[in-house]
């Protein structure tokens, strides 16, 4: 019998969507195909469900993010809430089976109301829902009753700011991304702040399921006697802020190694206090997940003094690389660049250059003289821009575009922002961000969202005595992004993009505008793409599903070709990862996708989970 068990696991996990990205290794890839390229255009509503979760920011200090990927586990589904409740509904009708609602407190500031999603955890008896808070706090729930298991820490939940955040008791920690389960250990990553120079720390650690006890630590920030810390200048590795894994990690679960994408340190824009490359900054690092041991690392970046922390999931794919099949891991990062390596060892497949950079003009900076550069694949988003490039969509956005260019350069990425306006490509949310990458195991394809919306900064000192004495200053409107009043980008489009990259070849099989601005549409304009957040979903019916788009679409792609075949509206942008399911009970396959809109992009709001199948 439990032969028979085993060998029926492969067919029920891929009728399910049990963690974040499909798969621990965060392919985001399905193997359902009664959705085809030739059906796909019948898709319609199936049910919707609403949070009642919508802040615009106006009576609550921050705007809500719906940007939850359900799972979908032994005929359960497990959603999470901008609010950061978890809700199991029935995966074929949306009817609430349970709340659970951990009460964060929404005076507080953070960065907005943000749940990615929650991780599921069975020892083939017991069966918890994992989640960690805006809060700082990590919940073990029963998935059966939505009741916090009274053996986990206190009450059911533990305090993950004890032993990080201790001698910073007012500044921010917490957890928007769902926790990485390897046996009985749920691993962790937190968002902290990053604009000083002391903060929080980012360490990554593992606790007992069971018991909630600490497991191990990993410093990302290493301390003296550890590898790496000599890539600090003097103690300034000391209470070191960022450096921290806000978004997903990724698991190996055959080889146990747990794959970590780190940020930048603190502070993030002007770092004469933290002099050295920084590790394990802007690093992908790998960890054994029973202990918590470096195994391997690449650093992306080096001192990173422009944001451009790594942000999405680590893909674990496979490659054909010398004619030979081999396990590799790829990062798509905000700066456009895909880094592939071999996953045991974190040898690149590729070869990585150290490409000289500029050096910095403010005062008591050391930008690093070198930053790796993959030779392939190429850059999948805008890297540098052109004075003869500036947007022509309308005379208005052209002449408001004019006005910020005035006095300002336009520099290649990797140029320090300095003393002088600078605009650089890409802008701090990338690139590409949280949604990352999906691949398809059949031809080896990984799909990439991305858009090109550049920045506008320059450096300004701050008053005597100041704890950082530069601070950066944004030009222009809208969080200092390169735009104009509408969000259209100063530059011509297209300013948002689908790309299809070919990983045994390193180039891009096909590359297509995602995203329209309708009023832009109806004058003539050829759809432009639009910023995007989220990602996409690969499935073997031949499709790519997406969102993410600033256009209130959800749309499906030939994955061969980049044709689109279906494209729907829903009451908000989509900016989340969609997934799909299969029902025993209807025989259909689903495909969902949280409709949240609002974000840092638009001022349409919706609490809407959708979902969608064939008549």
């Amino acid at each position: 019998m439990r032969l028979l068990l085993l060998a029926a696991l492969p067919l029920i996990n891929a009728q399910q969507w049990p963690t974040w990205g499909g798969d621990p290794g965060g392919q985001k890839y399905s193997p359902l195909k009664q959705i085809t390229r030739a059906n796909v255009a019948k898709l319609t509503p199936a049910w919707t469900f609403h949070t009642g979760e919508i802040s615009d920011g106006k009576t609550l200090l921050m705007r809500t993010a719906f940007e939850t990927t359900p799972l979908v586990v032994d005929g359960v589904m497990y959603l999470t809430t901008p609010f950061n409740r978890v809700v199991a509904v029935e995966p074929e009708t949306g009817k609430q089976r349970w709340s659970f609602d951990p009460d964060i407190d929404k005076t507080k500031s953070a960065n907005l109301f943000i749940s990615r999603g929650c991780s599921y955890w069975t020892d083939g008896k017991i069966k918890r829902i994992l989640h960690g808070t805006q809060a700082g706090r990590m919940y073990s729930i029963d998935a059966a009753t939505g009741k916090p298991d009274p053996a986990f820490g206190a009450n059911g939940s533990i305090d993950l700011r004890e032993g990080v955040a201790d001698k910073f008791p007012d500044r921010g920690y917490g957890v928007t991304s769902p926790p990485v389960i390897y046996k009985n250990l749920v691993i962790t990553g937190a968002w902290v702040s990053d604009g000083d120079p002391q903060g929080p720390s980012g360490d990554v650690r593992a606790f007992d399921i069971r018991s909630g006890k600490l497991a191990w630590t990993f410093h990302t920030v290493p301390r003296p006697g550890e590898f790496g810390n000599d890539t600090w200048a003097g103690d300034s590795w000391k209470d070191r802020g960022g450096t921290n894994v806000w978004s997903v990690m990724s698991l190996d679960e055959k080889r146990g190694l747990v794959f970590l994408p780190l940020t930048s340190p603190s502070p993030d824009y002007y770092a004469a206090g933290r002099k050295g490359t920084n590790l394990f900054g802007d690093s992908v690092v790998a960890l054994n997940a029973a202990t918590g041991q470096r195994v391997w690392h690449f650093q992306t970046i080096h001192h990173n003094i422009w944001d451009y922390d790594l942000p999405a999931q680590p893909a674990l794919v496979t490659v054909k690389s010398n004619g030979k099949i081999i396990d590799a891991v790829a990062q798509v990062a905000k700066t456009g660049y895909t880094f592939l390596f071999e996953r045991a060892t974190g040898k690149p497949i590729f070869p990585i250059e150290e490409a000289p950079v500029p050096a910095s003009d403010v005062p008591g900076e050391a930008a690093w003289p070198t930053q790796p550069r993959p030779t392939k694949p190429p850059p999948f988003a805008r890297q540098s821009m052109k004075p003869e490039e500036l947007t022509n969509v309308t005379p208005e956005s052209r002449k408001f575009c004019e006005e910020i260019l005035k006095g300002a350069q336009l520099k290649p990425i990797f140029t320090p922002i300095g003393l002088q306006t600078t605009v650089l490509f890409p802008g701090t949310n990338g690139g590409t961000n949280w949604g990352g990458a999906s691949f398809d195991p059949e031809t080896r394809t990984l799909y990439v969202n991305s858009m090109d919306v550049g920045m506008v900064f320059r450096q300004e000192p701050r008053p005597e005595g100041a704890l950082v004495p530069y601070r950066n200053r944004g030009v222009g409107t809208n969080s200092s992004r390169f735009w104009d009043p509408n969000l259209y980008p100063c530059q011509q489009p297209p300013w948002g993009h689908l790309t299809a990259i070919d990983l045994d070849k390193g180039e891009f099989r096909w590359r297509i505008p995602l995203g329209e601005y309708d009023e832009l549409t109806k004058k003539g304009v050829a759809p432009t793409g639009t910023p995007n957040l989220g990602g996409s979903l690969v499935t073997a019916g031949g499709l790519v599903f997406i969102a993410a788009s600033n256009d209130s679409r959800f749309r499906a792609f030939d994955k061969d070709t980049g044709k689109k075949l279906w494209e729907t509206r829903l009451p908000a942008s989509g900016h989340a990862n969609p997934m799909t399911f299969y029902s025993a009970k209807t025989g259909k396959q689903y495909i969902v996708i949280a409709a949240g809109g609002g974000n840092k992009y638009n001022n349409t709001y919706s609490d809407s989970l959708m979902v969608f199948t064939l008549p």
